[in-house]
């Protein structure tokens, strides 16, 4: 079986499949109820969401079929200098094999590029696996959230600087 996975910036092409993973990955999580990211406009169309200034989404692909991606945008409610990472999820194929690690890495240094200082993101306490990537990726635990996101279910939040 070959671990090999390819990243690239997502197209309008990408969108339905985005959606798809996201709703999947949320599902199976138990991240169905409102104030999840399942509900934000911008799932039904991620590549015009991501086409503003300071954003950018990326997708995995293996074997040619997108298996997950994720994307910076600025902290909805934030300073202006602290980026959201956000809808990174990923289908159970492409865990483990260091897509997220990979795509991470990407994102965070566009951040950078682009003149943001802190990265946050939000997630829920049942995601250790993901928890342990932010956590070896320089992320560590904040106590309350930040900013406006609108994602009230949320329970576990991190940041890092930049």
């Amino acid at each position: 079986m070959s671990f090999e996975f390819h990243i690239r910036p997502i197209g309008a092409e990408d969108d339905a499949a985005v959606k798809r993973i996201i709703e999947k990955v949320m599902t199976e999580f138990g991240c169905t109820g409102e104030g999840y990211a399942i509900h934000d406009a911008e799932v039904r169309h991620m590549t015009e969401s991501y086409s503003k200034e300071r954003t950018r989404y990326w997708v995995v692909l293996r074997n040619g079929e997108v298996v997950g991606g994720g994307g910076i945008a600025p902290l909805q409610g934030g300073d202006g200098k602290t980026c959201e990472l956000r809808k990174m999820y990923f289908l159970e194929e492409a865990r483990g094999i260091g897509a997220g690690r990979k795509l991470m890495e990407e994102a965070l240094s566009f951040a950078k590029s682009v003149g943001y200082t802190k990265c946050y993101l939000e997630t829920v306490d049942q995601m250790k696996d993901a928890q342990k990537l932010y956590e070896k990726n320089g992320f560590t635990r904040e106590c309350q959230p930040m900013g406006n996101t609108g994602h009230f279910t949320c329970d576990t939040w991190y940041s890092r600087p930049l």
